[in-house]
């Protein structure tokens, strides 16, 4: 699925739309930054309920493509302006992150075989 198809799926509140036609891969769910560092995979959806600068700096060198804030955490103004400038998708979802990653499964996204 792309990133615009799962933002519309999921009814997600977008703060920053990144490219919408970027296919995703799988899905991380963390909010230790040196987790996603070192299990994140280019073109994964990162859930999370940190929102301030430093989830733009570790999704841009990871390299994901969308991050989905759980628990209506609002991003700070600097996160939201990064994302922006790096073309990051960044998107605020009402779920607690479990159920936002049954829904992500449920789309079809996500495989706990794939490293």
């Amino acid at each position: 699925m792309t990133i615009g198809e799962i933002c519309a799926a999921l009814r997600l509140d977008v703060v920053s739309p990144g490219d919408g036609a970027r296919e995703i891969e799988n899905v991380i769910v963390g909010d230790l930054l040196s987790h996603i560092l070192g299990e994140a995979r280019e073109d994964w959806i990162w859930v999370t309920i940190q929102v301030h600068l430093n989830v733009a700096a570790v999704a841009a060198l990871k390299e994901l493509p969308l991050v989905i804030l759980a628990s209506n955490r609002t991003p700070q103004e600097d996160l939201a302006a990064k994302c922006r400038e790096e073309n990051i998708a960044l998107a605020i979802s009402p779920l607690r992150a479990y159920e936002l990653c049954r829904q992500l499964a449920a789309l079809g996204i996500g495989d706990a075989r794939e490293s």
